[in-house]
């Protein structure tokens, strides 16, 4: 039986086994983490997506952390439905079709947040080894189609689990959200446990594949090349800001996503794994997606001196316009305007 499949927590009677004492403080800090996420990624990440979408001019950079940042705050939104679950004991209260339905854009989610940056850094790539090539296709519409088509392909992905996930009621009457891989309500027969695995082991190989080892080996592969000839043409000293983001974004992702797969690996062991061991990756790896969530737009988007600037100063007006009636022409609007695409391969935005 599956101890999850989201990117936030285990969701499985199979808790119960564990000291009520383990349990207790591995959920409160869960649910902790959770909320605080909640909180500061809302915050966060509105404050990101009104700069984007209505402070900057529209180019492909800006589209790709417009979608980025609206999947963080989609992640986001969702989060006090799975901290009630939580804190009641994984007793879920809001029926079978929100199981499905919100677990699917869980996934949906994290497949959509990988794909974007792993398109961000193959389009760092492709704009410093081919500028010409880029003055003639690397435009919005055809950016926006990649974008529509990462999320179509990231739903793809997550749309078994419309058909997987489901509410079992266990113990007690408690009732528990979880992934039924046999697809039959038999759940003791040995012939459907063996079917479950082997179903929810195809399903990890592809979640860690397309999820994790094929975006990190991308990313680390595109980035390794942006400061091999960053360091070539340019002296060190120079590419050391953007080359620190770029170290940074490839041990963001990593640290970040790790722990997850990780977790979900050790679902298939867990009779041999310790309880107390289990606990700890939980409480991890729900700190590390809180993470992401709230704090890798701010390594991506607070780096460029553009995305600084503009927030600065819409953040100014905002303010002044809450305490006078006419601003005249003390803060100037800012257009976002500075050049072509291709000139930005100075990586002010990674």
């Amino acid at each position: 039986m599956d101890q999850g499949n989201t990117t936030l927590l285990p969701t499985t009677g199979a808790n119960s086994s564990q000291t009520p004492a383990a349990v207790s403080a591995a959920h409160l800090a869960t649910a902790v983490l959770l909320f605080i996420t909640f909180l500061v990624g809302v915050l966060g990440n509105g404050l990101y997506l009104w700069v984007l979408g209505l402070k900057m001019r529209r180019t492909v950079t800006t589209l790709w952390f417009l979608h980025l940042v609206s999947c963080y705050l989609l992640f986001t939104l969702l989060i006090p439905f799975f901290a009630v679950y939580v804190l009641l004991g994984f007793h879920w209260v809001f029926g079978m079709a929100l199981c499905k339905f919100l677990n699917t854009c869980i996934s949906v989610g994290m497949f959509t947040s990988v794909f974007l940056l792993t398109l961000i850094s193959l389009d760092r790539y492709i704009l410093t080894h081919h500028p010409i090539w880029c003055r003639h296709h690397h435009t919005v519409p055809r950016a926006q189609k990649l974008a529509v088509g990462v999320w179509l392909a990231s739903f793809a992905l997550s749309a078994p689990y419309l058909a997987f996930r489901e509410t079992q009621v266990v113990d007690g009457g408690r009732i528990i959200c979880i992934n039924n891989y046999a697809l039959s309500t038999d759940w003791n027969r040995t012939e459907m446990q063996y079917l479950g695995r082997r179903i929810h082991q195809a399903i990890f190989m592809v979640r860690f594949l397309f999820g994790f080892l094929l975006p990190f080996c991308t990313i680390a592969g595109c980035y390794g090349r942006v400061g091999l000839k960053m360091m070539k043409k340019k002296k060190l000293a120079w590419a050391r800001k953007p080359f620190k983001v770029m170290v940074s974004a490839v041990v963001s992702f990593f640290l970040s996503w790790l722990p997850y797969h990780l977790y979900q690996s050790l679902n298939f062991y867990k009779k041999e794994v310790p309880e107390s061991v289990m606990g700890a990756l939980l409480v991890i790896y729900t700190f590390s997606s809180c993470f992401n969530a709230c704090f890798t737009p701010i390594l991506y988007l607070f780096v460029g001196e553009k995305f600084w600037q503009v927030f600065r100063t819409s953040l100014l007006t905002l303010v002044k316009a809450a305490f006078v009636d006419h601003l005249g022409s003390s803060v100037p609007e800012y257009s976002g305007r500075h050049g072509s695409e291709v000139e930005n391969t100075k990586l002010e935005m990674v």
